[in-house]
């Protein structure tokens, strides 16, 4: 009894190895190793993710779980839906386009500013940018060089003017005296008033250090402002109302006070006492008349003689 008390504590415990009585003899049997706990291959289990662990889903259920969850997640909360313009708040893209639009106008009104102010050749399209609050690569998508800046601010406050101009000279009902009249008061409405006024002053103290501006401004400014000047004295004369005069020399001695004003304006007037301001409008009222009494038909004599077709010029 005793020794087989003994042989069932000493297999129980493990201690020595496993004995076994056999036949009246004990034969020693090594031990085996303790078996370690089985361990799962990477990649063959999933790992147990931090929202399975926190909702308590473990053994079997965890692939079911995470596979469930992940599901959740793609195909409901991370859902993206393209960014077009009809899914924005119809405020921003309203908004967005007409800032696009105006971009052009508002590097224009800035460039007229810092051309008055500064001359052509102290102006810097760096400046030009900063001050309609773009960057200076913006401006060059729209302006590709400081001339061609120039070139636009010119045609959209002066230049673009005189096809509108020419149409109400061909509709102009009223009587020669009235247009001419009528031309001096829209000038200085639509120019004389304005900063385009400065661009004049502008031609006339950078034009010859910049040929290809000078160019630009005969063609499109000089010239056509004579030639429609040059038109309503020839109205005048055709219908009788004006007396004969060299059409050559009338033209300069029309747009005169106009070049006068745009001068005083930006130059001469710093010049000037106190006191002695000049009121552009009587001016114009007293340039008017002047140049009416020289070029009406007198009523108290004789017209005089027509000049000749050189001096009328062609």
């Amino acid at each position: 009894m005793r020794s087989l008390f003994w042989s069932t504590v000493l297999h129980k415990h493990g201690a020595f190895g496993s004995a076994t009585h056999h036949q009246g003899a004990w034969t020693n049997i090594p031990a085996r190793a303790p078996s370690r706990p089985k361990t799962r291959k990477l990649g063959v289990y999933p790992q147990v993710s931090p929202a399975c662990r926190f909702y308590g889903v473990t053994g079997t259920n965890e692939l079911t779980a995470a596979n469930t969850l992940a599901t959740l997640l793609t195909s409901q909360s991370l859902t993206t839906t393209p960014l077009t313009s009809a899914s924005l708040p119809p405020s921003a893209g309203t908004k967005r386009a007409r800032r696009k639009e105006a971009r052009p106008g508002e590097l224009l009104e800035a460039a007229l500013d810092l051309f008055v102010e500064k001359g052509f050749a102290a102006t810097r399209v760096d400046e030009v940018a900063a001050r309609a609050g773009v960057s200076k690569g913006t401006l060059f998508l729209y302006f590709p060089s400081k001339e061609e800046l120039f070139k636009a601010v010119v045609r959209q406050n002066i230049a673009g003017r005189f096809e509108e101009w020419t149409q109400e000279l061909e509709t102009f009902e009223g009587s020669t005296t009235e247009l001419l009249r009528y031309c001096y008061q829209v000038w200085w409405e639509r120019i004389g008033s304005t900063k385009a006024s400065g661009i004049t002053k502008l031609m006339f103290s950078e034009a010859q250090n910049f040929p290809e501006i000078m160019q630009f401004y005969r063609q499109e400014v000089i010239l056509p402002g004579q030639g429609l000047v040059r038109r309503i004295i020839e109205r005048g004369i055709e219908r009788g109302e004006f007396r004969p005069v060299s059409l050559d020399y009338i033209v300069h001695v029309v747009l005169a006070p106009m070049i006068f004003l745009m001068m005083w304006k930006h130059s001469v007037s710093v010049c000037i006492p106190e006191g002695m301001d000049l009121d552009p409008e009587k001016f114009i009222e007293a340039q008017i008349d002047n140049v009416l009494h020289g070029l009406l038909v007198r009523a108290d004599g004789p017209a005089p003689a027509a000049p000749s077709p050189s001096s009328r010029g062609t």
